[in-house]
């Protein structure tokens, strides 16, 4: 079993920067694709963006909307995944969450923004104000 631990969300201003971490911990060996999701209220989960840590380094897949501002990266020393965004958006507003799951890099390019992962964070707060 994994566990996942988000941090790093709070307030900013239109414009402005955050960075999310989230910290895995458990059996993460198993682990090979990663992933950020958000949920604003009132709208389904979406994916922000996935990777996958298996084999070296680790290839990268965003969504249409934070394409160009937002990128994924993983320590793995530190078995923590980050999300740093930029040129932050008011629509930007959302739970953020992180997932992880055991399936391999065609999973993983195909299929990360499908929200079916099995281990979940408890999500962080985001909130942009313009």
């Amino acid at each position: 079993q994994v566990h996942l631990a988000e941090s790093g969300g709070g307030s900013a201003q239109a414009g402005g920067s955050l960075r999310l971490s989230c910290a895995a911990s458990g059996y993460t060996t198993s682990i090979y694709c990663m992933a950020w999701f958000r949920q604003a209220r009132g709208k389904e989960r979406e994916g922000v963006a996935g990777i996958y840590i298996g084999g070296g380094a680790g290839r990268k897949y965003y969504g249409d909307a934070v394409k160009g501002r937002f990128t994924v990266s993983q320590d793995n020393a530190k078995n923590t995944l980050y999300l740093e965004m930029n040129s932050l958006k008011p629509e930007d507003t959302a739970v953020y969450y992180c997932a992880a799951e055991e399936y391999g890099a065609s999973w993983c390019e195909n299929f990360w923004a499908n929200a079916d992962f099995r281990n979940w964070g408890q999500g962080t707060q985001v909130t942009v104000s313009s």
